[in-house]
Order: structure tokens, then sequence, then C-alpha cells
């Protein structure tokens, strides 16, 4: 499969899987620590990563989403019960998601369930969570 794959070097790519080991997610802590390799190729920029990194990258998320569609039952929950979900599953606080509103009021109304999220910012979380923004809408 990485062979009709002509970027992809199959060495470098066979190191970056040792190095991370992804596997299919049976628990929260091995969720926790794909979460912390997917964010770290994030933090390095879509546009640094090397074939080989966009590869793993795209591995990992479908493996975290599987799990996450199994364990969080995101279907029958309510927008700001999938916000409060995906942050648990993430260790962030509200703070972490300042930048992502535009203020820390707005944040805090829409954590507490007392504002809606609107369609522009249900984009941008869906940016920094890497999920689709009909979660939150």
């Amino acid at each position: 499969m990485i062979a009709s794959h002509p970027a992809i070097d199959s060495r470098k790519y066979a190191k970056l899987l040792v190095k991370t080991l992804p596997a299919v997610i049976e628990t929260e802590e091995q969720n926790k620590r794909m979460l912390r390799e997917v964010e770290r190729l994030i933090d390095k920029g879509q546009d640094n990563l090397s074939p080989e990194e966009e590869t793993l990258f795209k591995l990992m998320t479908v493996l975290i989403e599987d799990f996450e569609e199994q364990h969080y039952q995101l279907n029958t929950a309510t927008p700001v019960t999938i916000l409060k979900e995906l942050m648990a599953a993430r260790d962030l606080q509200p703070k972490d998601l300042w930048e992502v509103f535009g203020s820390k009021s707005l944040t805090s109304e829409i954590h507490n369930g007392n504002r809606d999220i609107s369609k522009s910012k249900a984009k941008a979380l869906a940016e920094f969570f890497h999920v689709s923004a009909e979660l939150f809408i």
C-alpha cells in the first residue's frame, strides 16, 4: 500500500511508525497518547510535514475518530456537550479556547450553555478539534 504512494519513503515512514506505534485505540489513555502525537504534528504546521508525517497524521486521525465515535456517542449530544467531551478528552480548560472564541466572556457563556455556538465559531472549533463543524451546530 505504501509503495503505491510515490512520495512516501518506506524507511522513513517505518521509523515514524515504530516511534508512534499507531494501533486501534481501545482505552482513554491510548486515545490521549494518540492525541498528543497528532498535536505534535499539528504544532509542526501542515506545510512543514513530510509526506511520511502527513500519512501518519491521517492514519492517527482515523484511529482517534473511530475511538471517539464509539465511545463519546456524539450523535445524541448537544453542541455544548460535544464541546465539553472533546475538551475533556484533550484535558483542556475553557481558557484554552479563549483564542478560538475570541474572548473569555464568550467562551464562558458558551461553555455554561448560556449562549449558542454560532456557525463561524462552529467552524473555528471544528478546525481546532479536527472534527466536522456540524457537531457544534
